[in-house]
């Protein structure tokens, strides 16, 4: 039966969320054309036809030191999406991951009688988890995309089903290395480091210095080395050379291909997030580093608890690429452990066959068509029926 209302809200406000929120409407409408989505996203959500009523990059901020500035700007956001929910009644609201923004938005939604699907779970096996009880309370649906998620729900009543990893339909390759290394301006025969500081403006400002500490020590230890920054969508070109300009450091930045300038990567170093899975994805050899405001990092160390920061390693419940956080993410001990690995080549070869490992637990492709379907199924029960 045919829907009587099309408008869905859509709400991701991360550069990873604007991603699969992108191929989940693209999803939706091979299911049904006549859907018709806004909300909050990024340019990869608005070319998949999303009407943004607010820019994921002006939402994306990690630590609660760092999300001050932007504080007034968030709340107008959430007033605004609030205000349309209570007056046009899409259809469903559909929520990716951004817990402390899009929680308080399930909750409005609920008590306004408008079904939630709810897609990436908020991260309650490792922080915050009595969130799983509000996530029972306000959300109809949900669509998880870790492996071992499906058993943290168990102990509650949400319908919460594993649909398989996005990113296993999204990263991939389009040129060989030799095709790659020619089109980005690089070298063949150097060793490539890939930088990856970030999505947010707050972790590259923090890290991306570091990043190039690490990069002088390694190009007096390694003179055959060069090092390239695939740039997200969520910032600019001028941003990231402003900060590096002081540095000195002779590193390629590219725009878009983030997938072919990683891969063709002999290792890579990734700020902690989605990235380091999609890392993995493509089988390179990775460290992982993070860091937040000291206070922001105090705070965080009351309430994880977890063993580890990585998706890589949480996955496989164990290390398989290093961590470093916080002090430990220094230009030095950054600087240590790629050297470590290049010149390595068992140790390589190890990480190698565990990220593999990563890569098959994560299921099968085709994870977007699935939560499609499972969110449309909430669309056609909402009672809006032809």
């Amino acid at each position: 039966m045919q829907p009587k209302n099309l408008d869905i809200m859509i709400v991701a406000g991360e550069a990873s969320g604007d991603l699969h929120g992108a191929n989940l409407v693209r999803a939706m409408h091979d299911i049904n054309p006549g859907l018709c989505f806004y909300g909050v996203g990024g340019e990869r959500m608005k070319e998949a036809g999303v009407s943004l009523i607010a820019h994921s990059s002006e939402m994306a901020v990690m630590g609660i030191i760092e999300v001050l500035p932007r504080l007034g700007f968030i709340l107008k956001v959430k007033r605004d999406l609030k205000k349309s929910l209570r007056q046009s009644k899409p259809a469903i609201l559909i929520l990716i991951d951004y817990p402390g923004f899009n929680l308080p938005m399930a909750k409005f939604a609920k008590e306004n009688g408008i079904k939630v699907f709810y897609y990436i779970s908020p991260k309650v096996w490792a922080w915050k988890k009595k969130r799983i009880y509000a996530l029972e309370r306000y959300v109809d649906r949900m669509a998880l995309i870790l492996p071992f998620e499906e058993q943290v729900y168990e102990k509650v009543n949400l319908d919460a089903r594993f649909v398989g990893n996005p990113l296993l339909d999204t990263v991939k390759r389009q040129y060989t290395r030799g095709e790659a290394l020619k089109k980005f301006g690089l070298k063949e025969g150097l060793t490539t480091i890939a930088l990856l500081p970030g999505s947010r403006k707050s972790e590259v400002t923090r890290l991306l210095p570091e990043m190039l500490g690490m990069a002088k020590i390694l190009k007096d230890r390694i003179p055959t080395i060069q090092f390239v920054l695939p740039l997200a969508d969520t910032l600019s070109s001028d941003f990231v050379r402003g900060l590096a300009d002081r540095y000195g450091v002779d590193f390629r930045i590219v725009e878009g291909n983030v997938y072919d300038v990683v891969g063709l990567s002999d290792i890579a170093v990734v700020a902690s997030g989605t990235a380091t899975l999609e890392t993995a994805l493509l089988g390179v050899p990775m460290i992982i580093v993070y860091r937040v405001s000291p206070l922001t990092y105090l705070i965080g160390r009351a309430v994880v608890n977890i063993d580890h920061i990585g998706l890589v390693n949480i996955i496989a419940e164990k290390t398989i690429v290093p961590e470093l956080i916080q002090g430990d993410a220094s230009p030095e001990k950054m600087a240590d452990e790629v050297y470590n690995i290049h010149t390595s080549a068992p140790r390589m070869d190890e990480m190698k066959r565990n990220l593999s490992c990563v890569s098959e637990m994560l299921g099968g492709s085709g994870a977007s068509v699935r939560a499609a379907g499972l969110a449309y199924e909430l669309v056609t029960s909402s009672g809006q029926i032809c």
